[in-house]
C-alpha cells in the first residue's frame, strides 16, 4: 500500500468483545466489522464487557470520525446469530440488516443506517433464523437457514428466502431432515444435502427458487450395516421442569439380553454455546458412543435446556447459574428413558470433556446418589480460573453474580461414587489448575479419587486421545459392570 497510515477511531477505549465468541477475530478475520466496497467506511459493533449492550457504529476510514447509529441492550447477553454473524451493512441503500432476539426468537430486522430507526421486522414467529447465507440487494431478498418452524426436531435446519419487506417467506428445502447448503459458482443454484441421525444423507441440486434440477446422490450404508454397524435412536423427552421438550440420541449394544438391565452412561456437554449432540445430521461415527455401548452399556446423549438453537428464553434458562449444567434435564431424561429401555438407574455413569468435564464433576458432587461413576476431562471447574469472557458472557460479571455457587471445589466433599479427573498439563484453553483445585479439595475432604495427567498434552490430549479412551472404557467396565478389564488393552484395527 502506497503512503500507508494508521487512522485512529474517535471513540473511547473499546472492551473488544465479539457478539458470537470469546475473541474479536475467532473466525479468521476481524469479527463484527463490515466494510464499504471502496474502503471509505467501516461499520462495526462495540459490545460491552458483560455482553449486554452492543452499539452499531460507522467509521469514516479517512478521518476516523465515528457515528453511533443505534444500540441494543438485553438483560442477559446479546448474540448476533447462530454460528455466523448475521448483521450486514448495506451502504448503497443506507440500510442495516440486523439480528435480534428481542421478541424471544432470533429474527432479522431492517434499519435505516442514516437515522438509526427501525424500518421493519423481516422475519417473525416462534422459530429462529440461524445463519444468513446470502443477501440479494438488487432483488431485496435474504436467503438463510432457520430452525423450529417445521414440524419435528427443532434442531433440524432448513433453507428459506424472504423479501426485505418481510413478505414472500418460502421454504426452499421441504424434505424432513437437517439441511446443509452449498451455492454454485454463479450463485443461481445450490446443492442441498439433508439427513437425520438415523437416516443417511440425500443430496439434491436445486435452483435458487427451490425447484429441483436433479437428484445427485443417496447414501448407501448397506456395506456399513453388514459390518454390524447400527445408527443411534433419536428420542424426545421432557426436561427437568417436566414440560419442556428436549431431544437426544440413545446408543444400545448390537446384541442385547432381553432378560437384563444395563448400566447407563450419560455423555454431557452443557454448552451453553452448543450442546451434547453436536450435529443432527447423519454420521457413521459419533465418537466412541457406540463402541462404549458394545461393552455392555446403554449410552445416552441428551441435549438439555440452554441450547442456543431454540428460543432466547430457552437459551437463558441457565444464565447466572452455570452450576446447573443441564443436570436436572439429564436426570429427568434418564428416568423417562428407563421406562422404554432396559436401563438400570442404580448404575449411572457420566463423562464429558472441557465444559462436559465441569458438568461431570458437578454431577458427582451435587447428585451423588444418582451418578455413581464419573470421568471429568479437562474441566473448567471454576470459571474464575478460566478465561474471563466465557463466564462473564454466560454467568455475568463477578461483581454481579455468585461465582462461589459454580465452583466445583466447593462441593467436592459430597463425593460418594468413583471419580476420575483427567487433564493435559500443556492445556492452553482450560488451565490445569482448574483440575488441581478440585483435586486439592477432594484430598482435604479425605475422598478417594483417580487423577490422570498428560504431561505433554494440550486441551484435547492429541496423540494420547486413544489412551484416554481406553482408560475411560476400563473405568466404566470396572466400576459400573464390576468386571476387570483386560490389562493394557491395545486399541487398533481388527485383524482378519
Amino acid at each position: 500500500v502506497e503512503n500507508a497510515k494508521v487512522i485512529s477511531l474517535n471513540i473511547p477505549a473499546d472492551p473488544h468483545r465479539a457478539t458470537l465468541s470469546d475473541d474479536i477475530a475467532s473466525s479468521g478475520t476481524f469479527d463484527d466489522i463490515d466494510w464499504k466496497a471502496d474502503g471509505s467506511e467501516m461499520a462495526f459493533l462495540s459490545t460491552s464487557r458483560d455482553h449486554k449492550n452492543s452499539k452499531f457504529r460507522i467509521a469514516d476510514a479517512n478521518t476516523g470520525a465515528v457515528r453511533e447509529v443505534f444500540e441494543e441492550t438485553v438483560k442477559t447477553q446479546f448474540e448476533s446469530g447462530r454460528g455466523v454473524i448475521n448483521w450486514r451493512y448495506l451502504p448503497n441503500t443506507k440500510e442495516i440488516l440486523w439480528y435480534s432476539e428481542r421478541d424471544n426468537w432470533g429474527h432479522m430486522y431492517l434499519y435505516d443506517a442514516t437515522t438509526g430507526k427501525l424500518k421493519n421486522q423481516i422475519t417473525k414467529g416462534e422459530w429462529l433464523v440461524t445463519k444468513l447465507l446470502k443477501v440479494d440487494e438488487k432483488n431485496r431478498l435474504l436467503y438463510f437457514m432457520g430452525g423450529g418452524r417445521e414440524a419435528g426436531n427443532p434442531y433440524f435446519q432448513y433453507f428459506y428466502k424472504i423479501g426485505f419487506d418481510g413478505k414472500g417467506l418460502t421454504l426452499l428445502t421441504p424434505e424432513l431432515g437437517n439441511h446443509t447448503i452449498a451455492f454454485s459458482p454463479s450463485g443461481n443454484n445450490f446443492v442441498d444435502s439433508y439427513s437425520q441421525p438415523d437416516v443417511p444423507t440425500v443430496t439434491n441440486y436445486r435452483t435458487l427458487a427451490g425447484k429441483l434440477i436433479t437428484a445427485l446422490t443417496k447414501t448407501d450404508v448397506s456395506r456399513l450395516a453388514a459390518t454390524g454397524w447400527k445408527a443411534p435412536t433419536p428420542v424426545n423427552v421432557k426436561a427437568g421442569d417436566g414440560k419442556t421438550d428436549i431431544y437426544g440420541l440413545v446408543f444400545t449394544p448390537t446384541k442385547m439380553d432381553a432378560a437384563k438391565k444395563y448400566p447407563v452412561i450419560d455423555y454431557i456437554y452443557p454448552g451453553p454455546q452448543g450442546g451434547s449432540v453436536g450435529s443432527w445430521s447423519f454420521t457413521a461415527s459419533r465418537g466412541d458412543h457406540q463402541a462404549l455401548a458394545e461393552l455392555g452399556f446403554i449410552v445416552v446423549v441428551i441435549e438439555g435446556t440452554s441450547n442456543p438453537f431454540r428460543s432466547k428464553s430457552f437459551h437463558d434458562m441457565s444464565y447466572g447459574n452455570m452450576a446447573e449444567n443441564t443436570l436436572p434435564d439429564q436426570i429427568a431424561a434418564i428416568r423417562q428413558l428407563s421406562k422404554t429401555y432396559p436401563i438400570d438407574t442404580n448404575k449411572v455413569g457420566i463423562w464429558g470433556h472441557s465444559g462436559g468435564g465441569f458438568a461431570t464433576a458437578a454431577a458427582m458432587f451435587r447428585y451423588p446418589d444418582f451418578f455413581k461413576v464419573g470421568i471429568a476431562e479437562s474441566g473448567n471447574h471454576d470459571n474464575r480460573n478460566y478465561e474471563d469472557d466465557w463466564g462473564e458472557r454466560y454467568n455475568g460479571l463477578v461483581e454481579n453474580a455468585d461465582y462461589e455457587k459454580q465452583a466445583n471445589q466447593n462441593y467436592a466433599k459430597n463425593l460418594k461414587g468413583k471419580l476420575m479427573l483427567a487433564h493435559g498439563m500443556m492445556d492452553n484453553n482450560v488451565p490445569p489448575s482448574n483440575t488441581m483445585l478440585v483435586a486439592d479439595a477432594l484430598i482435604k475432604a479425605n475422598k478417594t479419587f483417580d487423577l490422570l495427567l498428560f504431561p505433554n498434552s494440550a486441551h484435547g490430549f492429541g496423540e494420547f486421545s486413544s489412551y484416554m479412551m481406553r482408560r475411560r472404557w476400563d473405568y466404566f467396565v470396572q466400576h459400573l459392570l464390576n468386571t476387570e478389564p483386560p490389562k493394557d488393552f491395545k486399541l487398533g484395527k481388527k485383524t482378519p
